[in-house]
């Protein structure tokens, strides 16, 4: 059969127009495939809108096949619209709402739309839902929702809207709920907002909210849960809120609130959640809080709440969670605590309780988690902690305990375990064999006997295990202990421990081996090869002898090795030389001989590290007279060339990666960064001549202006295809990633080989360029707390955690007001990205389980805190001091902190405040990473500094 050549146009010209006449009888589909036509849907979610040319029988409307669209039983009239987690971003204008006069839900969640909200929304008068929250909207909240008389839900949770809460909202008479929580609105929360009608939920936490809480809120007699903490309020909470009798979820948590707490809360009987923590109340608990008896969590930490825990407490027979942390309580934990028959957790660390616990605590509940350190209880472990068979982390460290502990015998449950820092004795009963799940322990600073259990080669799933400081334990390492497969961190100093080091048969995890100040004899075993991980060991004042095993010395992740004060012979193994890792080599006061390696790495150490050994010699100790062989300087010379070979053929890949096929650009912008394509962008940047310059993966910057006239600070990077998705997931987090500390990411225009990272430019440089400037008190103290701030909003408030990886005075910057801006956070773990260093990273942290490389990241971002702290208070003279803070005595420290500040005795206040921030770097530059503070610990430390304000 033979097909005219004018048939194939005339079809798709046919098949045109009866698209057109299909959507002109169906303004729905058209005014959907209008929007679709708008926004931007980067995972193709709405690949289904579409009308294929058979049109749909009369009267139906054919989006009602498409996914995310309702209609009503007949298909005539599209009800509903749920594009919820569909990746679409873009703006919505709204022109297109004006046919959905029915509809009765609209849900555009989780989605990167940005601009303002369309108030073309406002005209839908049926609409009982309304759920934009998780876009980038911004802007006022616009007026005219009084229009939507119907409205029952409003959840506009997490954008950027800003300017004053819209009070428009309080005209809604069906209104139940109301979230506008995670913006940036501001100003005070209007009073109007005490007259909603029907109002059940109302959640406004999160934004910048000040002033005072108005008491009209108390009316609010409807409401069953409300959160208006994270904000920054003044005064004390409105006795008023007693009033709000259906209340069952309370929360003004981190709300920068005062005062005392009213003792009329307790007139809210069907609370079952209160949460007031890390404000500044002051004054006791009141003992009226028993008439809550229908509460279940109760968190009051982190405020300076005084006086002891109300006896009467033993009435809330429902409470499972009872936090008091962090406060100044006083007193004993009354014996009724532990008469609640729901009670799961008891947090009351870092208070100034005294006595005993009681002796029943733990018998009559399921107690899953008890934390009492830092305080100073007397006696011993009541017998019946464990009895519920719940128990999987105790924590009683620094108290002043006693006794032994036969309570934790056969409390399988228990996960972790510390309990140093006190004064328990006799000998280790936990039976290994039946903690099948513990992972931390730590006996250390007590007074214990008889050595280290058997068994321990059973506990294996067990990570960390220090018992150092129990001067009287003897007994030799169990055999089997370095098979233990998750073993991290064995620290057993200072514990009298005799008999020979076992084979390192099994050791893959193990990471630090503390050993020191014991009667060890016997030689390292060469199996120690088998410790790839292992980064400090500790033996030194041993009785240890033989040769040091080259074994040892070609551990590929090796930093501190001390193993002076023993009687080992021989010579220093060359292959210490060669590490890339190595930090610290003692081996002082031995019987080693002949010459150290000549290698600029050991040479650093300095004379002490090799002190007390009368046959060893060359630099730094004294001359052997000897000079570099004919073959040693033909291998010198033969690497360098190498090297030089090596250095062109790199740049010379650069440079054809460079001109080669890099694919199309694409543009993925942030809060705050116009939606520009990919080429305003690239057009920018051919008018900057340093961009073809700036080095990738290095940390330098170069400026660029964008078509409106924004500056930004450009960061370029060079990556494989292969890379693109992971990486560019995790440059998204960094986007997402907004608090007042952090410098902004505003977008990133990528291909397959290259990627532009878009920052804002701030205008006052960074903190190097200004250390030596003389500053105010007040001003480190600011320059600090916020350094700690920014810190902690990546540490504790980002999921997953991001570690900044390169703390430094270069990467603090400064804003208009000078407050300080983190920069390149992230920016290390990016490159470890691309570069396919870490690629299992992205799903390991996925599960909210910190993989081992992020740990490590996050402990020492907190050590690089502490430096930094040197760094500001000494003016930029005491650079990476933290390895030198921790040698002086505190006193010395002190002197000098002072002498630099101009502290002097007539201002005391002063003086306080800065042995306090002294205090928090020393913590803070620990050399071992658990024994550091967590950023928000630190933090915390430092609230009572004048600077800190909201």
């Amino acid at each position: 059969m033979e097909i005219s050549p004018w048939s194939l146009p005339f079809n798709l010209l046919f098949t045109s127009m009866l698209i057109v006449v299909v959507l002109a009888a169906d303004p729905y589909s058209k005014a959907l495939l209008s929007l679709k036509s708008q926004i931007i849907d980067g995972s193709n979610s709405l690949d289904d809108w579409k009308v294929p040319p058979g049109g749909t029988p009369s009267g139906k409307v054919h989006a009602c096949s498409w996914s995310g669209v309702k209609c009503n039983k007949n298909s005539t009239i599209v009800v509903g619209l749920n594009l919820c987690m569909k990746n679409l971003a873009g703006e919505l204008l709204g022109n297109q709402l004006s046919v959905f006069t029915e509809l009765v839900e609209l849900n555009v969640s989780q989605n990167a739309f940005s601009g303002e909200l369309p108030v073309e929304i406002f005209n839908l008068s049926k609409l009982t839902t309304l759920d934009i929250s998780g876009n980038n909207f911004s802007g006022r909240f616009p007026n005219g929702i009084t229009g939507l008389k119907k409205l029952v839900v409003l959840d506009a949770l997490s954008n950027s809207f800003s300017g004053p809460l819209p009070v428009e909202v309080t005209e809604l008479e069906s209104l139940k709920v109301l979230n506008l929580a995670g913006s940036y609105f501001d100003g005070e929360i209007p009073s109007s907002y005490g007259s909603f009608k029907s109002l059940e939920y109302l959640h406004l936490a999160g934004n910048s909210l000040t002033g005072k809480i108005p008491p009209e809120l108390g009316k609010l007699k409807t409401v069953t849960h409300m959160e208006i903490g994270y904000n920054f309020y003044e005064g004390s909470i409105p006795w008023q809120l007693s009033n709000m009798t259906e209340l069952q979820y309370l929360d003004i948590a981190g709300a920068n609130l005062s005062g005392s707490i009213p003792k009329q809360l307790c007139n809210l009987t069907k609370l079952e959640s209160l949460f007031l923590f890390r404000n500044q109340f002051m004054g006791s608990i009141p003992w009226e809080f028993s008439q809550m008896v229908s509460l279940i969590n109760l968190d009051l930490s982190d405020n300076l709440i005084s006086g002891p825990i109300p006896e009467s407490f033993g009435e809330l027979k429902k409470l499972k969670l009872l936090s008091l942390m962090f406060n100044e309580m006083n007193g004993t934990v009354p014996d009724t605590i532990a008469e609640l028959p729901s009670m799961e957790t008891l947090f009351i660390w870092n208070n100034f309780f005294t006595g005993s616990l009681p002796e029943n605590l733990g018998r009559h509940s399921r107690l899953r988690w008890l934390d009492v350190s830092n305080n100073s209880f007397i006696g011993s472990i009541p017998p019946g902690v464990c009895a519920g068979g719940k128990l999987f982390k105790l924590m009683l460290f620094s108290n002043n305990f006693t006794g032994n502990l036969s309570a934790l015998s056969n409390c399988s449950s228990l996960v972790r375990i510390r309990v140093e820092d006190n004064s328990f004795s006799g000998e280790i009963p936990l039976n290994f064999s039946h903690l099948h799940g513990i992972r931390y322990i730590d006996l250390s600073g007590n007074t214990f006997t008889g050595g280290i259990p058997a068994d321990i080669s059973k506990a294996l799933k067990l990570q960390y295990f220090s018992v150092s400081n129990n001067p009287e334990l003897g007994g030799t390492i169990p055999w089997k202990t370095w098979s233990l497969p998750f073993l991290q961190n064995f620290s057993a100093s200072f514990c009298n421990i005799s008999g020979n080091l076992p084979p390192f048969r099994s050791c893959r995890s193990l990471v630090v081996v503390e050993l020191q100040k014991n009667t060890i004899s016997g030689s390292i075993p060469n199996s120690i090869s088998n410790c790839q991980s292992l980064e400090i060991i500790n033996l030194a004042r041993n009785h240890l002898s033989d040769h040091i095993p080259k074994e040892l010395a070609s551990l590929p992740a090796l930093g501190v090795v001390d193993l002076s004060h023993n009687d080992f012979s021989g010579s220093i193994p060359a292959e210490f030389g060669k590490s890339s890792s190595l930090v610290l080599l003692n081996v002082s006061f031995n019987d080693i001989s002949g010459t150290i390696p000549s290698h600029k790495l050991l040479q650093s150490m300095g004379s002490s590290a090799y002190a007390g050994n009368p046959k060893l010699c060359g630099a730094p100790l004294q001359s052997c007279s000897t000079a570099i062989d004919g073959k040693k300087l033909r291998l010198i010379l033969l690497i360098s060339a190498g090297v030089v070979i090596l250095i062109a053929a790199t740049v010379s890949l650069l440079i054809r990666l460079q001109k080669g096929s890099k694919g199309q650009w694409k543009m993925n912008s942030f809060i705050g960064l116009p939606q520009f394509t990919a080429n305003d962008v690239l057009r920018s940047f051919n008018a900057t001549d340093s961009m073809e310059e700036l080095p990738p993966f290095s940390g330098a910057f170069c400026k660029a202006v964008l078509p409106t006239g924004i500056t930004v600070l450009v960061k370029k990077l060079e990556w494989e295809p292969k890379r693109v998705k992971i990486a560019s997931e995790f440059i998204t987090q960094l986007g997402n990633s907004r608090h007042m500390n952090l410098i902004r990411l505003l977008g990133f225009c990528y291909n397959n080989q290259l990627t532009y990272l878009l920052y804002d430019c701030l205008p006052n440089g960074n903190l190097a360029e200004k250390l030596r400037m003389q500053r105010d008190w007040g001003m480190k103290c600011r320059i600090i707390i916020g350094i700690a701030k920014g810190l902690c909003f990546l540490h504790h408030d980002c999921n997953p955690a991001i570690p900044h990886g390169d703390l430094k005075s270069s990467n603090v910057m400064f804003d208009d007001n000078f407050e300080p801006r983190l920069a390149d956070f992230g920016f290390k773990h990016l490159i470890q990205l691309i570069k396919g260093t870490v690629p299992a990273t992205s799903s390991t942290l996925g599960t909210g389980e910190f993989n081992d490389a992020i740990k490590d990241e996050l402990y020492k971002d907190i050590y690089d805190f502490g430096e930094l702290i040197l760094e500001i208070l000494t003016n930029g003279k005491v650079i990476k001091g933290g390895a030198s803070i921790q040698s002086k005595p505190k006193d010395v420290v002190l002197r000098e902190m002072y002498d630099e500040n101009e502290a002097g005795s007539t201002n005391s206040l002063q003086e306080d405040e800065m042995k306090q921030v002294v205090d928090v770097a020393l913590l803070c530059t620990k050399s071992r990473a658990v024994d550091r503070p967590s950023i928000e610990d630190a933090l915390k430390l430092l609230s009572g500094l004048k600077a800190n304000g909201k």
